[in-house]
């Protein structure tokens, strides 16, 4: 009898990484040959500004947040929270991205024909594209579980110092970001998936830990290949990001319980 073995599925695969110059080129300019990155944007692009923070939105599927159960630094890194949910299990509401469910959750949507001038209070930025498996959402940093492939995703969601853009550039599906809006002083978090269609992009700005904040943007792109389940011909997507590679601090908000993941209602 021979040995038979499944083929290691992708995680998260690194193809080209470009370091991105803000006081050069400042503006993330989505054409409709693909995004580029430009000193001004031309004359035809429609200039976008970031979406303002409004702590009374509320959308996503709501949970009760019924402590934190630990906070540990780990630094050079970040913080990590845990928080503790009153729930069995933890469903993200799917939506497709439009310029206002994005501002509920303190993104901008940039659109084929759209550009925003993105700043940061480090560098340098790369601007890198990724092959996301679809299992890349099923491990934990948290839970010493290793580089172990889980039966569950976890809640795993964050803020940083740094920008963010996710660009949907698979050519053949969308790219989804996880992202929850948490209250601290209201102990109420919510989470939705942002289904980004292909050729549309999510910029978030820079989210440092600032004293008082109403409300706190949160984020993860690990279950950036949702929109292959089901699909066994396609088991991975590309995607590209702007982030900080090193050096970066993050601050980590997670929950052990396992979530749930669906696609949203085609829009009309």
């Amino acid at each position: 009898m021979s040995d038979a073995y499944f083929t290691p599925p992708l995680f998260i695969q690194e193809k080209n990484e470009q370091d991105i110059n803000l006081a050069l080129t400042p503006w993330f300019c989505n054409t409709l040959n693909g995004p580029t990155w430009v000193a001004e944007p031309p004359p035809e692009i429609v200039r976008v500004e970031a979406a303002p923070t409004n702590p009374e939105i509320a959308m996503g599927t709501p949970y009760v947040v019924a402590d934190i159960v630990k906070v540990t630094p780990n630094p050079p890194y970040g913080t990590e929270t845990q928080l503790g949910f009153s729930a069995a299990e933890v469903v993200f509401e799917p939506f497709w991205a439009t310029p206002a469910i994005a501002a509920a959750f303190g993104a901008t949507l940039i659109q084929p024909g759209q550009a925003i001038q993105v700043s940061s209070p480090v560098s340098p930025l790369q601007y890198v594209e990724y092959d996301y498996g679809v299992f890349a959402g099923h491990w934990s940093p948290y839970q010493g579980t290793g580089n172990t492939l889980l039966t569950v995703s976890c809640t795993d969601l964050e803020h940083h110092d740094f920008p963010h853009v996710f660009a949907s550039t698979d050519p053949l599906q969308p790219l989804v970001v996880s992202v929850g809006r948490y209250w601290p002083e209201q102990s109420i978090i919510r989470v939705a998936d942002l289904w980004v269609k292909q050729g549309d992009a999510l910029y978030i700005p820079p989210k440092p830990a600032l004293p008082n904040q109403v409300c706190l943007d949160l984020h993860n792109n690990r279950n950036s290949a949702l929109a292959c389940w089901g699909n066994i011909q396609q088991n991975s997507i590309t995607t590209h990001t702007l982030l900080q590679q090193n050096n970066g601090y993050f601050y980590w908000y997670w929950n052990a319980l396992a979530t749930v993941h669906n696609r949203p209602v085609m829009p009309g």
